[in-house]
């Protein structure tokens, strides 16, 4: 079995440039929130993605894959359904579980960098 080693990089996270991703029109709860994003390394079997992910402000629900995300800008709550109450800010460290349902109440564009197991 070959093994394909994530390559080591740099990225500055507040200036790099994203690219818009839809949202889909049924996760949105209020406001007009815009999600852009960029992946910079995804595992050969897709399995793995590391990334970037920023959003507006608004209210969106979402179903979560394992991820583990540091907040790098933006003020955000996330209600995890049947779970806590997680508010959100500039360098703090959240893990979600596979198949979470969140809401997202965004307050200040939020920019994140992450790292999702599928």
């Amino acid at each position: 079995m070959t093994t394909h080693e994530p390559p080591s990089f740099a990225v500055h996270i507040p200036d790099a440039e994203l690219e818009a991703e839809p949202l889909d029109p049924a996760q949105i709860v209020s406001g007009t929130p815009e999600v852009t994003g960029k992946v910079l390394w995804e595992s050969s079997d897709g399995k793995q993605v590391r990334g970037i992910w920023q959003i507006t402000p608004g209210v969106v629900t979402d179903t979560e894959a394992n991820e583990l995300f540091v907040v790098v800008s933006g003020r955000a709550t996330v209600v995890v359904e049947g779970g806590d109450t997680l508010e959100i800010g500039p360098g703090d460290a959240c893990v979600l579980r596979e198949g979470d349902r969140t809401t997202w109440t965004v307050h200040e564009t939020l920019r994140k960098a992450y790292h999702i197991s599928l």
